[in-house]
């Protein structure tokens, strides 16, 4: 009998350490499945904006950004200029989505939607950083040309936003001392 009751004992023992086990296992798969999904969004993300720095790519999947939002993390220099003052005005609205859709943008798209929360309250200081690096990154892999060609397309497009709500009553094309400040400071992000 006493031999008996160590078994049921024992076999119970090894019930609870299988369990143990398998619950241990399901933990680290799930790490491991979470960690490929990661690698997969880094490099989905490096092949669509030419990142390489990891600690950035890294960043940037934290946040949510994909290569079907990169589009909109592209467009934060015209979020940025239009919240300038501290407030957002509707032709200032108007112009940023409409350099969304034109960007390629679709209505549906999860770019759209980040664009839009930013609409609805200003996006916090570390997106203008976000973004300060991810150009950096991007423009230590373009020439001189490209790069020039792309601080003049951004600083346009940002400028379009600031004169959309510049002038008498939304006429003119007046840039308010906030936002000629900021063009400034995004223009000299792309360096030298």
């Amino acid at each position: 009998m006493r031999h008996m009751k160590h078994n049921l004992s024992g076999n119970r023992g090894g019930a609870v350490e299988e369990e143990f086990f398998k619950r241990h296992e399901a933990v680290l798969l799930e790490r491991r499945r979470v960690d490929e999904q990661r690698r997969a969004a880094r490099a989905a993300l490096a092949a669509a904006s030419r990142i390489t720095d990891e600690a950035l790519l890294d960043q940037l999947v934290t946040l949510g950004i994909t290569a079907d939002t990169l589009i909109a993390l592209s467009l934060v220099p015209l979020v940025e200029v239009a919240w300038a003052d501290g407030k957002l005005e509707d032709s200032e609205r108007r112009a940023i989505l409409t350099a969304a859709r034109a960007a390629g943008l679709g209505s549906e798209s999860a770019g759209l939607r980040l664009i839009e929360s930013s609409l609805s309250e200003h996006p916090p200081p570390r997106l203008r950083e976000l973004w300060r690096h991810y150009i950096k990154s991007v423009c230590a892999t373009l020439s001189p040309e490209e790069k020039e060609r792309l601080r003049a397309e951004m600083l346009q497009r940002a400028r379009s936003v600031a004169e959309a709500a510049g002038g008498f009553m939304g006429l003119g094309s007046q840039v308010p001392s906030q936002e000629e400040a900021l063009l400034t400071e995004l223009a000299q992000a792309f360096g030298g």
